[in-house]
């Protein structure tokens, strides 16, 4: 049974975290979500970590991770996500994505920033929402703004197109990938026991 990461009208219409940062986009917003069977708690140390040559980025690795798997654990050292860290887009890369906002355990905002400053080409937000029993709806939303040029020098039109599909398909693989860590991960540390952890 194939996992469903698609948006509700609701999610893909509200807005998000991060949307007040750019305020005219120059396409639709790329929404997607995933509902995880664990609570935020257990879900936001995926997200601190994330970066080439840090965790990874959990979706292909051979495209974003230069081959190395991306992590199957919680790496304490890399928990501290700050405003004003980097998330490198790429192994052995100084430059990536910025972090522009950070509230732990419920939303955290990445971003493209220019060189020399000022607002952000595109930004790229995970927002964590609390459901019943335990769970935690994942909604991810990128949006480019005036000054985003798509990558490998592809032509501006390529954006709702090409460059959609492709993230499409990243985000995809990313969020399942989150998904399934955080839904593996052992929790007795935290004094909690479930009989699906056991059956692993």
């Amino acid at each position: 049974m194939l996992r469903s990461v698609r948006s509700s009208t609701d999610e893909r219409s509200r807005r998000l975290p991060g949307d007040e940062l750019l305020a005219k986009p120059i396409s639709s917003s790329l929404t997607h979500a995933i509902t995880i069977r664990r609570p935020p708690h257990d879900v936001w140390p995926w997200l601190a970590q994330m970066g080439a040559g840090r965790a990874g980025w959990y979706s292909y690795d051979f495209i974003d991770n230069g081959h190395q798997p991306s992590a199957e654990r919680i790496l304490p050292e890399l928990q501290h996500a700050e405003v004003g860290g980097i998330f490198p887009a790429l192994p052995g890369v100084t430059d990536g994505f910025t972090v522009l906002r950070v509230d732990p355990e419920r939303s955290l905002v990445l971003g493209w920033v220019p060189t020399g400053g000022g607002p952000p080409l595109m930004t790229w937000a995970f927002v964590l929402e609390e459901q019943e029993a335990g769970s935690t709806r994942l909604i991810v939303r990128a949006r480019g703004g005036a000054g985003y040029r798509p990558p490998f020098g592809l032509p501006r039109w390529t954006i709702g197109t090409l460059v959609a599909w492709g993230h499409s398909v990243m985000q995809r693989k990313q969020l399942l990938g989150i998904a399934r860590r955080a839904e593996a991960r052992n929790h007795v540390a935290r004094g909690q026991t479930n009989a699906a952890d056991a059956s692993r």
